[in-house]
C-alpha cells in the first residue's frame, strides 16, 4: 500500500494548509496547557515531599490544575487537526485566563510582568480563536441569515 492512499485527506471547506493563525493558536494553547500541567505537578510534588499548610490542599489543588491544564492541550491538538469542536475550549480557556491576569496585575512583585504577559497571551488568543478566517479555517459556518418575510 502506499502512504498516499492511507494520508487522510484535508477538509474541502478549510483549503490544503493550514492558515498561520491556527497554528499560532494552537501553540499558545498548548503553551497555556503545558503551564497549568507544570503548575500541577510542582503543587503534587510541594504536597508530597514538601511541608504545605495543607496537605489535602495542595493535592487537589495540584490535580485540578493538572485536569485543567488538559483542556487546552486537547483543544491545541483539535486546532492542529482543524476539528471544529477544538474553537469552543480554545475560547473557554482565553476567557479563563483573563481574570488571571488580572489577579496577577494586582498582585506586587514578579507577578506583575507574569500578569502582562498572561494578559497579552489571552487577548492574542481571542483575537486568533475570533477571528473569521479561523472559524472558516476549522469549518465552523456562521449564523444564517433568512429573508425578511
Amino acid at each position: 500500500m502506499s502512504t498516499q492512499q492511507n494520508a487522510p485527506s484535508p477538509s474541502p471547506s478549510a483549503g490544503p494548509e493550514k492558515p498561520g493563525r491556527i497554528a499560532a493558536l494552537a501553540a499558545l494553547n498548548a503553551l497555556e496547557g503545558a503551564a497549568l500541567v507544570v503548575g500541577g505537578i510542582y503543587m503534587l510534588a510541594v504536597g508530597l515531599l514538601g511541608r504545605p499548610d495543607s496537605i489535602q490542599q495542595a493535592e487537589m489543588g495540584g490535580l485540578t490544575l493538572v485536569a485543567l491544564g488538559l483542556i487546552p492541550l486537547f483543544a491545541a491538538r483539535g486546532l492542529l487537526l482543524r476539528r471544529s469542536w477544538s474553537r469552543g475550549p480554545a475560547l473557554i480557556t482565553q476567557l479563563m485566563a483573563l481574570p488571571v491576569a488580572w489577579t496577577l496585575l494586582r498582585a506586587q512583585g514578579a507577578l506583575i510582568p507574569a500578569g502582562i504577559v498572561l494578559a497579552a497571551v489571552a487577548v492574542t488568543g481571542l483575537v486568533l480563536v475570533l477571528n473569521p478566517a479561523t472559524t472558516r479555517a476549522l469549518g465552523i459556518r456562521g449564523p444564517r441569515t433568512t429573508p425578511d418575510a
